[in-house]
This record gives structure tokens, C-alpha cells and sequence, in this order.
């Protein structure tokens, strides 16, 4: 039993291996790999979900076979719950129902409603043998986004800081660049690339006048997300005005200027000319609803957001209870006075400390990158 066992760990991790080269190309779809095994343990194919409304793992695993007779009595290893609906591709669970293949091992459920089991059943149901679980937690880490999102209905979102060793994440004058060194900024880079969208509020696109763009690291360009309340910022703003402009996203509470700029007639007359998007949201407290607005982005297919604010914005969303991961690069260097990190958060007395849970911490660098969860 134990090496069965250890069979199918082998096999399904080298599947979450294949299943990880989607990562930010397939969302707001899972990332699934798969791999098959004849009938005497040998890989005979395998394959992975490569962007969103392509092929799934399960279809590609089965095109790269040339002899199609392996796959008599083999066993087909995928991470996610095969599809059981027709979206932009059909359902796999149908199509591997007719082949003559003998088990198939899931990792873990699709979340999707409209798959939650549907995919198992139609294989159990066509006569295969099907296990479910194998390396599910694994499985369940590398989907991390796409599983809040089908839970809850909103982004999952990640917030980055940089701060010194005594808290501060810029100087009395405002400057902040850099505090955390170049690792660390590679780093930022790669979760650039593998989030959905990248999200600042006024203050840093302001101060820092950020592009947002994958520079430093390999993959897609993210959208790129501003919140800009009263519709002030200037254009000459490289959100506004670089060769990405189209991919950024105002979110505004300012009804009667998103207006102008998302009416065809006036777009071009407008001072505000804007190729990108206008999100308008309702006003909480002065500024843009932030619950809302994740809501509004979701509905647009945005799965995850790394958000690179600073203090107002970072504060906000902590005491909102809106962040799903923390991860603070902390550097070897103190300033004394400043800009803190994080402040007013609702917390009062120790009783209700904002904890952190599955806490890690690893060396970047010169700087300590502390990741945890709430």
C-alpha cells in the first residue's frame, strides 16, 4: 500500500510541476497539469492548462499521445477535478469517460459550482476507478487565488511592504526608494507576473509614480489598478501615459467625471482622455469602497491582486479585514522617524492583535522577507 501510495505521489507531483507553468496565464482559470501511465508504470503522456480558453491539462496529455492503444487500463493523474460543463472548451470528464484508460487520480474538487464533484461522478459513473486526495494540499496551495475567488466572490489579494527594521516604509521628506534591496524588487517582480493585478492608491502614484510592469522577471504584464477617489490625479502619471496606459483601471467614487470620460463623445474632448478603464464605486467614509470595488473587479474575471500600497491604503484594508496574505520584506536599516508601515487598524488591546498564521520567513538578500496569512 505504501508504495502504491508513493507512486502516486511521484506522479502527481511531477503533474503540480507541469501544472505551476500556467501561473499567470491561465486565470481566472485553475492551473492543472496531468500526466498518464500505461498499464506497466510507464509516463506515457502528459500535459498542462497553458492559457486561459486553450486546451485544458487532460486534452493536451491526450493530443501529445501518438499510440492512442497505451492508453488501455492506464492511469490518468490530474491536480484539479476534471470539468464537467462546456465553457469556452468541453467537458473533459465526458471525453475521458470514453477512453479506455482504468483510474484516475484527483488531487483535489473543483470548487466551481459547476463542477464540485459533477466531473468525478461522470467517471465513476462510465466505470473508472477514481481516488481522490492524493497531494491535496499541495494542489490546494498552488490554486490559491483561483479557490478564494470561487469561494468568496472577490480577489484574492496579497499586500507587499517594505519597511525598515523599526517599522517605517519611507522618510520624513516621503522618499522611499529603496528601502529593500535588489533581490527583494526581483521578487516583487515575479509576483507581478503571477497576480491578475497590481493596485496603489493616490498617495504612491503620486510620491512614487510607479509603472507597475513586470521589468525584472519573466511573464505577462498585470492589469494595473489606481484608486483615485475624487478623479484628480494628473495624466502625465506613467499609469496614464506609458505604452501600458490601456491596462490600468481607475477606481473612483467621482460619478459625474468617470461619466465623461466613459462617454464616447466627450472621451476624446475630454482633459481626462483615458484609453484605459473607469471602475465607479460607492463612497465609504471618503474614499472609494474598497469591498465593493473587489467586488466590481471580480465580475471582470481579476482572481488576484498584489497590492504595493503605502501607509493609508495598507491600513485600510487590514482593518477591513480584505488581505489574505502579508508579505513584509523587512531591511537591515533604521530611520528613526517617518512614514509607519501600517497604523490605526482597529486594534485597541492585545486581545485583538491581528495574528498571522502559517508564518514563514526566508532571507532575500540582505532583507528578510516575512509571508503569513490571516
Amino acid at each position: 500500500m505504501q508504495d502504491q501510495q508513493t507512486k502516486h505521489n511521484h506522479w502527481m507531483k511531477e503533474a503540480l510541476e507541469l501544472a505551476s507553468k500556467g501561473k499567470g496565464y491561465v486565470s481566472p482559470n485553475p492551473m492543472v497539469g496531468c500526466v498518464i501511465v500505461d498499464a506497466k508504470g510507464d509516463k506515457i503522456a502528459e500535459g498542462y492548462h497553458k492559457k486561459f480558453g486553450g486546451p485544458h491539462a487532460e486534452v493536451n496529455a491526450i493530443k501529445s499521445l501518438k499510440n492512442k492503444d497505451k492508453l488501455k487500463d492506464a492511469t490518468l493523474y490530474v491536480t484539479l477535478e476534471p470539468c464537467s460543463h462546456t465553457g469556452k472548451t468541453p467537458p473533459c470528464a465526458d471525453m475521458l469517460a470514453k477512453l479506455p484508460i482504468k483510474k484516475v487520480i484527483v488531487a483535489m474538487k473543483d470548487p466551481n459550482p459547476k463542477v464540485n464533484g459533477n466531473g468525478i461522478r461522470i467517471l465513476k459513473n462510465a466505470g473508472l476507478d477514481v481516488e481522490v486526495g492524493v497531494m491535496q494540499k499541495e494542489a490546494e496551495k498552488l490554486n490559491e487565488f483561483f479557490i478564494h475567488h470561487q469561494n468568496f466572490g472577490r480577489p484574492f489579494i496579497t499586500l507587499k511592504i517594505a519597511q525598515t527594521a523599526d517599522g517605517f516604509l519611507a522618510a520624513a521628506d516621503g522618499d522611499s526608494q529603496w528601502i529593500s534591496g535588489k533581490l527583494a524588487r526581483k521578487r516583487v517582480h515575479e509576483w507581478r507576473a503571477e497576480n491578475d493585478a497590481v493596485m496603489v492608491g493616490r498617495t504612491t502614484a503620486i510620491s512614487d509614480n510607479p509603472s507597475l510592469t513586470v521589468r525584472h522577471a519573466s511573464g505577462r504584464q498585470p492589469q494595473r489598478i489606481v484608486i483615485d477617489g475624487p478623479f484628480e490625479l494628473p495624466r502625465e502619471l506613467n499609469l496614464f501615459s506609458d505604452k501600458y496606459e490601456e491596462k490600468t483601471t481607475i477606481l473612483t467614487w467621482n460619478k459625474e467625471r468617470s461619466k465623461e470620460v466613459a462617454d464616447p463623445m466627450l472621451k476624446v474632448l475630454s482633459q481626462n482622455y483615458f484609453r484605459g478603464e473607469v471602475i465607479q464605486t460607492s463612497k465609504k467614509d471618503g474614499h472609494v469602497d474598497l469591498r465593493e470595488a473587489f467586488k466590481l473587479l471580480s465580475k471582470k474575471g481579476i482572481a488576484s491582486i498584489l497590492v504595493e500600497g503605502g501607509q493609508q491604503l495598507s491600513s485600510a484594508l487590514i482593518e477591513q479585514g480584505l488581505v489574505d496574505k502579508l508579505c513584509v520584506f523587512i531591511a537591515p536599516k533604521l530611520l528613526g522617524a517617518g512614514t509607519r508601515s501600517v497604523l490605526n487598524i482597529g486594534v485597541n488591546k492585545m486581545s485583538e492583535i491581528a495574528e498571522l498564521k502559517e508564518v514563514s520567513w526566508e532571507k532575500v538578500g540582505d532583507d528578510m522577507l516575512l509571508t503569513g496569512y490571516f
